[in-house]
This record gives structure tokens, C-alpha cells and sequence, in this order.
């Protein structure tokens, strides 16, 4: 009973200081959101996992050999989603929950595509395993609690503020992402609930401008829980999703006024083989002009599966030159161990 009194305490706090910071117009929706019941029993889902990574990953350098965030579990086997890059690479792991149990895990599947990762508890975890909903139905304006492990400390509540896609540098790209303010300061893996107490995105990165407006607001990027359900069963029986893998070939890049700019090179990649170089600027994908991220992106994946050949023309030191890059699957690039 005082573990409940506390919760709403914290809650009704946090609410106060966010409703300062809202239009009036929110803070009519803000206030009537917290009426709805956000149970402790629903955060116990929310747990915290650290991962322990292969010495020889080729994710090491960029994103440590240990790794600690938030994880979802999501049925009654002890099935913990997470965002992927916590657990890429990992040989081991553990699941933390909020009474401080802890609990070994294994590794169960990654999916480069939507950045999606699942773990799974060796023994019963014996918390609530937190419901689907369906974030195609997330509108903008809606009220929405962000939650990191920690119960009732890793609560935030927040506002859906922009749905768009989202083009990450390193050859990623996400439809329909969900953006949300205010920010929350522990977002990796955080479960992103719904009035209603259901999941609809995990929580993948912090970001500067929320809305997409130019206004600088601070916010995060979830991945919405709907790009998971057509992939769940082959990530649970196969270790990754099923169909075509698309072509990778390991560059960063960043827009330019003249091009996309190379801002790394992955070691060991398709690019470095071919010769690209941080600095050189790509101006023809296969006989097109990228414009933008996403405009790189869809040409890239258009020429066909993981193996084929990408001809890219860039400027380098004032001079044109081709390049051939033989793309592969990057799952096949990384240091994955085979406990799927």
C-alpha cells in the first residue's frame, strides 16, 4: 500500500512540472492521462539488463565491451525485448529486476533492420509481462509514460510530438518512428506505454529537434512495437528475421550541400575493401543522385539483395572517382554468438 502512495506521488510530481512546461491546451489531456491506472506491477516488466560483449565484436569500439539499459519483458518464459544495440555481440547477459533480483539471460535474436533485440531469462523472472498495443494508433499530442528500469524512479511521462521516419548514419532507417518530450534521461531499451498501460515502442535514442520543427527541442526516438510482429517468431526460432537480407556496405554519412559526406568507414567493411575513405563525398548511387539519408538508403537497397554490387561515384580532393563495392548481409560482418 505505501509502495502504491509513493508511486502516485511521484507521479502527480512529475506531472506538475511537466504540465509547467506544456501548452494550456495539453495540460487539460496531461491531466486527465493521469487518472489512468500505472500500476507497479505493470513497471516490474521493465527491468534492467547489462550485457557482456565478444572481445573480438566489431561493435566494441563505438559502443563498449559492457553494455546497461532497460529491457521489456514480454511474456510469461521470461522473453525480454530490448533495443539491439545493448545486446549485439553479447556471450552473456543478465536481467535485473526492480526488487534486485538477478538473472542470467540468454542471447535470442537481433534484427539489424528495425534495431530490435530479444533476450531470454533462464529461470522465472516472476514479474508481469507487459501487454502489445498497436502503435500505428499512437497520434501525435497523445499523452504517453516512459519507463526505464528502476520502477517507479525510472518513470517519466511525456507526449508523442512527431511521428516520421527516422535515418540513422550508419544504413538504418525507421518508418513511422516515434518521437517524444520531454526527454528521458535513461532512454536505451525504455518501454514506451500508452494510457491504457500498453507498449508501443522501445526506446532507442535521444534526440535535439523532437518535432522535426527546427525548434530544438529535446527529445527521444522510439521504435514502434508494430515493425516487431513480423518478425517475432522467425527472431525467436531462427535468430533474425526471415526473407532478403538488403546490402550492406559500412559507411557513415552525413548530408551535405554538395553530396553525402563519409564520416566513418567501417573497419573490415565492404567500403574500406573497395577503397572509400572518411571524407570522400558520394554524389551517384548506381546511376542516381541521393539527395537526402533515406533517398541514399532506397537507392542502395533498390539494386537487390545483400551481394550485390553497388557502383557509387564520389569526389575525393577535387576528383571524380567510381568505386564498385561488393555489398554483403551485415549480420555476416558481425561476431555473433551462435546461442540462437
Amino acid at each position: 500500500m505505501r509502495k502504491s502512495l509513493r508511486l502516485r506521488m511521484v507521479l502527480l510530481l512529475v506531472s506538475v512540472l511537466t504540465l509547467s512546461a506544456l501548452p494550456g491546451g495539453n495540460r487539460a489531456a496531461f491531466a486527465q492521462d493521469q487518472s489512468k491506472p500505472i500500476t507497479e506491477d505493470l513497471l516490474s516488466s521493465v527491468v534492467r539488463i547489462k550485457t557482456y560483449i565478444n572481445p573480438d565484436g566489431r561493435t566494441v569500439d563505438n559502443l563498449g565491451a559492457e553494455r546497461d539499459g532497460s529491457g521489456i519483458v514480454i511474456d510469461d518464459s521470461g522473453l525480454i525485448l530490448t533495443i539491439g544495440y545493448l545486446m549485439v555481440e553479447a556471450h552473456a547477459a543478465e536481467a535485473i529486476t526492480n526488487d534486485g533480483r538477478r538473472i542470467p539471460a540468454t542471447v535470442v535474436g537481433y534484427d539489424n533492420d528495425t534495431g530490435f533485440g530479444l533476450l531470454k531469462a533462464v529461470a522465472p523472472l516472476k514479474v508481469r509481462s507487459m501487454p502489445f498495443g498497436k502503435s500505428g494508433d499512437l497520434k501525435v499530442g497523445e499523452p504517453v509514460l516512459a519507463a526505464s528500469f528502476g520502477g517507479r524512479d525510472g518513470i517519466a511521462p511525456a507526449f508523442v510530438v512527431s511521428r516520421r521516419e527516422f535515418a540513422g548514419s550508419w544504413e538504418y532507417l525507421i518508418e513511422g518512428a516515434i518521437y517524444t518530450a520531454p526527454a528521458h534521461s535513461h532512454w536505451s531499451g525504455a518501454a514506451l506505454i500508452t494510457r491504457e498501460g500498453k507498449l508501443v515502442g522501445v526506446g532507442s535514442l535521444i534526440v535535439g529537434d523532437a518535432p522535426g520543427n527546427g525548434g530544438g527541442t529535446a527529445g527521444n526516438m522510439y521504435v514502434p512495437t508494430d515493425l516487431l510482429m513480423p518478425i517475432l517468431a522467425d527472431l525467436i526460432a531462427n535468430g533474425a528475421a526471415g526473407g532478403n537480407p538488403k546490402p550492406w556496405i559500412g559507411v557513415n554519412t552525413q548530408p551535405s550541400e554538395d553530396g553525402l559526406l563519409v564520416s566513418r568507414v567501417t573497419p573490415n567493411s565492404p567500403a574500406e575493401k573497395a577503397g572509400l575513405r572518411r571524407g570522400d563525398l558520394i554524389t551517384n548511387v548506381a546511376g542516381d543522385t541521393p539527395k537526402t539519408l533515406p533517398d541514399f538508403y532506397r537507392k542502395l537497397w533498390s539494386i537487390g539483395i545483400a551481394g550485390a554490387t553497388v557502383p557509387l561515384d564520389v569526389q575525393r580532393d577535387g576528383q571524380s572517382q567510381h568505386f564498385d563495392v561488393q555489398s554483403i548481409n551485415r549480420m555476416d560482418h558481425l561476431k555473433l554468438k551462435s546461442t540462437f
